[in-house]
Parts: C-alpha cells; structure tokens; sequence
C-alpha cells in the first residue's frame, strides 16, 4: 500500500504517459484516460491484491476486467508501472505488431488483460462471471469493473446489472465513471441517464459516490466498498470525474474523446504534469 502523496506522484505520471503514448501515434483517446488516472493508481497501487507475475485465471486474488476498452492508454500505464510489463513497452502502442493494441485484446498475451474489451458493454456480464466463479471455486478475493457512463447506453448492461443482484454476486464492485461525456456530446443530450443512483438501487444494488479525481476520496472510498461486499449485494461506485483531468485544455469537454494532441498542445500538456517517476 502506497500513501495518497505516492499514489498521487503515480497518477501524475500516468497522465504524461498517456499524452505520450497518443500523440506519439496521433491515435487514441486521451479524454476518458486522463480521468479515470487516479482511479486505476488507487485500484492496483492500495486496493486490490494482485500479482504481476500474472496467472490468466487470477486465483487467490483480486481481479479488474476493464469494459470500457477505448481508455486502453490509463490502462497499459497503470499496469506497466505495477510491475505487469516493461515500462518501455509503452513506447509501442498502436504501433505494428504491438502487444498495445488500441484496444485491449487477450491474444496478444499481454499480462494484466484478462478480456478483449473494444465492443462497449460486455464487461459487466464477464465481471459477474467471474465474481460467481470466485464464489463456485472457494476464492474469497473480489472481483473489480470499469464502467463508461456513455457504455450503459448498451442494453446488455442492464440485464446483467439485473442478473447480479438475482445471483447475489456481492463480490463485485462495479465503478461507473460518471464524466457525463461520450464521443458524440454530452450523455445529457445523446441520451439521458437519469438518476443513476436510484437506477441502481432498483436494481438491488449498494450504490456509493465518489469524486473520481479527489485521490483521498477515491482510496476510502474504495475501502468502504470492499466493506460492504459479503452481504448478499452487488456494489456500484458512481464516480464523478472530469474528462481530460490534469491537462487545462482537455478537461471537460467530449472533444478529447478520441483525438491526440499536436505538438504544440504535448508540449502544453506536459508542462502540467511533472515528471515524477520516469518517462518511458
């Protein structure tokens, strides 16, 4: 476990290895990325009990399936600098013949990537197989999902969301991260989400809040839910981010989706986040 002024220098650098890693192709989505940075620190730098020696089945330990595979920069980052892979290989992404692909994709054998996830809303369901696999086999660990709040436009989500709290798999904690962006625009005008907080509950699950960019928040927030798994419920993080966090000129809007910076707009984005552990 890491303290929040380590796991804040991690983030840090995180977020200037996503810059990098998409300008240096002009290709992938540094948006979502750059939000969702503090959340995958805390997640494999304090929460989760993993193993970078990594064992594809993940048995006795905590396991993240990542469904909203466009954010693949924050992802390959997180688990380069926890030890899963050469941090040099960021150098690789996108590139011909990489183990980095745009999206994650199982076949490359890359460690830390247990799903293919560039088809937006299957995590859930695999998230929920895996949780009921725990259960069948024994294995008290926990079983951790990533969400785009944009992605629970996708029907299949819903019916697994349902199926979790039918099958009581309380080993699940499920983030969504709640940007309130998607590539088209605003979630608000593409397609309203309503009151995700009483959607969830509806539905049977824990539902919690946090502020996905506040890293005190995000580690006791995560430790409260782990406290609350073992009860017959699923758990929900609604976690409330900004796109393009860390970086001005990206920061909340939807255009940074998917686009890379120029070189101008690098050299801007790196000035705002210091090197803290070492570029690749």
């Amino acid at each position: 476990m890491e303290s929040v002024t380590k796991l804040k220098d991690i983030a840090t650098q995180v977020r200037r290895d996503i810059v990098r890693m998409v300008h240096a192709v002009q290709s992938g989505h540094p948006g979502g990325s750059l939000g969702c940075a503090d959340f995958l620190t805390a997640l494999y730098f304090n929460t989760m009990e993993h193993n970078p020696s990594f064992n594809m089945d993940a048995v006795n330990e905590d396991v993240f399936f990542l469904s909203n595979g466009h954010i693949s920069p924050v992802f390959y980052s997180v688990l380069a600098r926890a030890g899963y892979f050469d941090v040099k290989e960021l150098a690789t992404f996108r590139k011909l013949n990489t183990r980095l692909q745009g999206h994650p994709a199982t076949h490359e054998h890359l460690p830390g990537v247990r799903i293919a996830s560039g088809s937006l809303g299957q995590g859930m369901s695999v998230a929920i197989g895996a949780a009921l696999s725990k259960k069948l086999n024994g294995d008290n660990h926990l079983v951790f999902s990533l969400h785009g709040d944009g992605e629970l436009d996708e029907g299949q989500v819903w019916e697994a969301i349902m199926s979790a709290t039918h099958l009581k798999v309380d080993n699940l904690i499920s983030t969504i991260d709640w940007n309130g962006q998607q590539i088209d625009g605003p979630t608000s005008k593409v397609m309203n989400l309503g009151d995700l907080h009483i959607k969830f509950a509806a539905f049977g699950w824990v539902v919690i809040e946090m502020n996905g960019n506040d890293m005190d928040d995000v580690v006791a927030t995560l430790d409260k839910a782990k406290s609350l798994t073992g009860n017959g419920q699923p758990v929900c993080i609604l976690m409330k981010t900004e796109m393009g966090k860390g970086v001005d000129f990206m920061e909340g809007s939807h255009e940074w989706h998917g686009i890379a910076p120029n070189n101008d707009q690098l050299a801007k984005a790196l000035a705002q986040l210091p090197e803290t552990l070492g570029d690749y």
